[in-house]
């Protein structure tokens, strides 16, 4: 992680200023004509002995130590070209899980335009704190590389915009980490769901229900050594190294992530919009929130939070999440359940469903053993890959990333401004709510910033 590939303002992001643009060699000619750039083309599959898709990892975390053990397990056609971590010894991690699975080891760095500014990686995946996801995935597709980001894919409403129009402008594939949507589960599902099973659903509901406990905040530190602790901040505010604001609990922090409801609640949520079919922003939003179990948590964030979002067809989905539920609501710590007209289905991405049919909740299909707890992970990577390759859509594309990742954002602005907010959908503002809008992006600290699409 570092600086930008161009020249960015820190002040918040302006869509109007001329970028560099890529030349992209794809199967699809109408969307190669819209990608423009001084870097070279990296797609030209028919002139390769095979179709290994060369990949650069940026963020080496546990997130990407998973889908690098995946990669390796599942002996997928791909390279690992470049490791790149603000922490050496997360990169020291990951590189002994790659091991012998190819000839020669990965390069490796601190700065993730090194990984852009080489013309033979041809995707990368992104598994950094939330504040980087969006600069790092713009500036991978200005350079001509598709991107897996991991979810949520903005940590402001305004980069989920963004992203959107750069993966349109540059003619590139985009998949965020919502791996439900590719599970087995999720399609045996969807069939139920598609031929009426439960009527039509008019309701979709979505919680996180864990044990959560408290965890005392800390004084100030030094970085520990060979960590360039300026980078890892990169566009959020400059502050004192402090161990709660970096490996993990990073996510309590408004500067970083998103709170509960965007670190386990983005999947939920997901999974929601996925089964109320939503194509749309919603309307309304009322959301409330506080502290009544975590007394003295060095997060941010409340420790509960209920939202509700109100489409424009009427339509409702429901979000809540609990510190206090070990035994989780319907038997599963994260999951949904979808009201239809005829019935409602329970549905977890711990990778289960069952239906309930007519006033008597006589029982309906499930998931079944054969597929019972799958999640989706293996397949979700492979759906990207094989997109870098055909130049189809993937199923949680920048369009779909954005729909779910924007009921985060918005919930946290609800909560924190008046509690009910409504929305322009075609907008996409807040009506009549000028702090509420400026809430919809933010600051950037110089040099670091964002790039700009246009």
């Amino acid at each position: 992680m570092s600086t930008n590939l161009t020249n960015n303002s820190p002040s918040k992001c302006d869509t109007g200023t001329t970028r560099r643009r890529f030349i992209g060699k794809t199967a699809n000619a109408a969307v190669a004509t819209a990608a423009v750039s001084t870097f070279s083309g990296v797609h030209a599959w028919a002139g390769r002995a095979s179709d290994t898709i060369r990949l650069g990892v940026v963020g080496c975390g546990g997130m990407m130590k998973g889908h690098i053990k995946g990669l390796v397990q599942r002996q997928e056609n791909v390279s690992f070209d470049w490791l790149c971590d603000v922490d050496p010894r997360q990169m020291d991690s990951a590189s002994a899980l790659i091991g012998g699975f190819q000839p020669a080891a990965p390069k490796r760095t601190l700065r993730y335009e090194d990984v852009a500014h080489d013309s033979n990686v041809d995707a990368v995946i992104i598994a950094t704190p939330h504040h980087w996801h969006a600069p790092i995935a713009i500036g991978m597709m200005q350079s001509g590389k598709d991107v897996y980001v991991e979810k949520p894919i903005s940590h402001v409403y305004q980069e989920g915009q963004l992203i959107i129009e750069a993966a349109r402008k540059y003619g590139r594939i985009v998949q965020q980490g919502s791996q439900m949507r590719s599970s087995p589960v999720t399609a045996k599902a969807a069939r139920l769901l598609s031929e009426g099973i439960i009527g039509e659903v008019k309701v979709a509901r979505a919680w996180t229900a864990e044990m959560r406990s408290v965890k005392r905040p800390v004084p100030d530190s030094e970085p520990p050594a060979g960590v360039n602790y300026d980078l890892w901040l990169g566009p959020a505010p400059k502050r004192p190294f402090n161990r709660h604001r970096f490996h993990f609990s990073w996510r309590w922090f408004r500067d970083y992530g998103n709170g509960e409801i965007g670190d386990d609640g983005i999947h939920d949520l997901d999974m929601a919009c996925w089964g109320l079919n939503v194509d749309t922003m919603p309307r309304q939003i009322t959301a409330r929130g506080g502290r009544m179990q975590l007394h003295g948590h060095a997060s941010e964030y409340p420790d509960n939070m209920n939202v509700t979002y109100e489409y424009p067809d009427g339509r409702l989905l429901i979000y809540e999440n609990y510190p206090f539920t070990g035994y989780g609501l319907h038997g599963f710590d994260n999951g949904n359940v979808f009201y239809g007209t005829e019935g409602y289905m329970i549905f977890s991405r711990r990778g289960a469903f069952s239906v309930f049919l007519g006033n008597k909740n006589k029982r309906g299909p499930t998931e079944g053993k054969e597929i019972r707890g799958e999640r989706g992970y293996g397949e979700h990577m492979r759906d990207f890959l094989d997109a870098v390759r055909t130049r189809q859509t993937t199923r949680a594309s920048a369009d779909v990333a954005h729909r779910s990742s924007a009921l985060v954002h918005l919930g946290e602005i609800a909560y924190r401004t008046k509690g009910q907010l409504d929305f322009d959908p075609q907008a996409e503002l807040f009506v009549d709510n000028d702090k509420a809008n400026d809430m919809l992006k933010k600051d950037y600290r110089g040099p670091y910033g964002i790039p700009t699409v246009s």
